[in-house]
């Protein structure tokens, strides 16, 4: 059995002091805030390029939208988007995708391009062409270099590329893709930019090509508190995605544990079984979103990939997948995993023994959350590992 009081979070100010002081409540409340902190971090992408590149297509990509999706940017053959223009990911608004306008437009000129659009609520710029890149996008990068801002450029549309190119008798896909970066690269280094680092994308392929490779760079380059932030709203596009969703998560667990075992030493009947469900919720929640394992994703996931949505259904096993989460349907789960009842129903009863009894329900609750969730998430990660394997088939 783990002691709350040696595997409760010390990074969060205020925990061990109140926790060693008594003040549960205080304690518990510190952790509520942290992790409602944690939970709501803004973070904010701004796609631009000049017109028709595909940004909007990209927006909706990473959003795991289709581009007719209700809610979806929306795309053309003309200049689409007029204004700067935020969309708050489906399953977490915190994080919002801005399709900003072509640059070197007559509204948005070069020159005063980043003034207009409002650079500095932007973490990062994604700068999007479908062809070469030319003299505006590299103005535009070295003027975001100026501000103290990342930039990435990403070559759109390979799949276009790569279809064309197939008609020729001695294709070679890599070769193909090597001749396309290199071009890439030879033509941003003629107008000044020193060592670019282009990412081939194909907006409605996103697990092939040099999308596993951007969103490692951007894990690497964004601030430690965003890394995760922007990791869960990623597209299951392979199982290392899946992989690091699911670490993620564990390393949080010790919060929610501690949680519980704070109000278990509130002496109050029945009180810390309808916390720890509530608290369970939420955590729960979180995961099915991460995972797209919610009814909305995977049903855009269905709309993506052609996949019927009954197929991907088939292949879940958690009930907590493409279900509401409620503490009713909750509680009926936990009920199924062994030994779990035995656990909260000692600590019901342990609670009420004098001297020892408190700290045992503490310890008891730590121990029941902390192994409650990491056999849900353990099942919701095996989940979505199932339906990303089914999309590929």
């Amino acid at each position: 059995m783990e002691d709350p009081n040696d595997s409760h979070p010390e990074e969060i100010p205020g925990v061990r002091e109140n926790l060693e002081n008594n003040n549960t409540a205080a304690a518990a409340a510190r952790i509520q805030q942290y992790l409602e902190r944690e939970n709501n971090i803004p973070l904010n992408i701004a796609i631009t390029g000049e017109t028709g590149s595909g940004k909007s297509t990209f927006v909706n990509a990473l959003r795991g939208m289709s581009d007719d999706d209700e809610g979806a940017a929306p795309t053309g053959v003309t200049e689409i988007t007029l204004e700067v223009t935020p969309y708050p990911h489906p399953n977490y608004p915190n994080v919002k995708l801005w399709d900003l306008p072509g640059i070197g437009t007559t509204k948005f000129p070069a020159k005063k391009y980043l003034e207009l659009v409002g650079f500095e609520k932007f973490d990062f710029f994604i700068i999007i062409s479908d062809t070469r890149f030319r003299e505006n996008d590299v103005k535009l990068a070295q003027e975001i270099q100026k501000m103290k801002k990342k930039f990435y450029f990403v070559r759109s549309k390979i799949d276009d590329n790569l279809r064309a190119e197939r008609r020729k008798r001695h294709f070679v896909e890599e070769e193909t893709l090597t001749k396309i970066r290199d071009d890439c690269v030879h033509r941003l280094r003629g107008l000044g930019i020193g060592s670019p680092q282009v990412f081939l994308v194909s907006s409605f392929e996103l697990h092939l090509y040099d999308f596993s490779l951007l969103q490692q760079t951007l894990d690497r380059d964004l601030p430690k508190n965003k890394r995760d932030t922007l990791l869960f709203v990623m597209p299951n596009i392979n199982p290392e995605i899946i992989i690091k969703k699911k670490k993620a998560f564990q390393s949080k667990i010790k919060y929610y544990a501690t949680l519980s075992a704070a109000v278990a030493a509130v002496p109050l009947p029945g009180l810390s079984i309808a916390v720890d469900a509530a608290v369970l919720v939420g955590a729960v929640t979180h995961y099915v979103h991460a995972f797209g394992l919610d009814i909305p994703s995977l049903q855009r996931l269905s709309d993506r990939t052609g996949v019927p949505y009954t197929d991907l259904r088939a292949v879940i096993i958690s009930p907590l997948a493409a279900a509401e989460i409620t503490k009713d349907l909750l509680l009926k789960v936990i009920a199924q995993l062994a030994g779990t009842v035995a656990l909260i129903a000692a600590e019901e009863a342990t609670r009420w023994i004098p001297f020892i009894g408190i700290p045992v329900a503490m310890g008891l609750s730590f121990t029941t959350t902390y192994k409650v969730l990491n056999l849900l998430l353990e099942k919701l990660a095996d989940d979505a590992q199932r339906v990303f394997e089914r999309t590929l088939v």
